[in-house]
């Protein structure tokens, strides 16, 4: 399965929900649940306007959100989050290309 994010994409998620972008809760949820829309928010920093990004797995995709999450993390001199398996499991669902 492959996957895909541009910020156009991160858009017709929201729209197909009813969501707008500062809406939180729902964002959350839509997201996995807590932190949510922290990883919504770390999708959108990821992928720079007008470009699309690509995986050819789950586990590709995973390691570049969370490669950027380190990056951003030592950055800012914190400690890098981790998605929960919820997290990942609805950014998979999510982004997920059709066959």
């Amino acid at each position: 399965m492959q996957y895909s994010l541009s910020h156009h994409k991160l858009k017709l998620i929201l729209a197909a929900q009813g969501l707008k972008t500062g809406d939180a809760g729902g964002i959350d949820q839509l997201f996995g649940g807590k932190d949510g829309y922290y990883w919504y928010g770390t999708l959108r920093d990821l992928c720079p306007e007008g470009k699309t990004l690509s995986w050819e797995n789950q586990y590709a995709m995973v390691a570049a959100i969370q490669a950027h999450e380190n990056a951003t993390a030592e950055e800012d001199e914190m400690k890098p989050q981790v998605p929960s398996a919820a997290n990942i499991a609805a950014i998979s669902k999510l982004l997920a290309d059709p066959l």
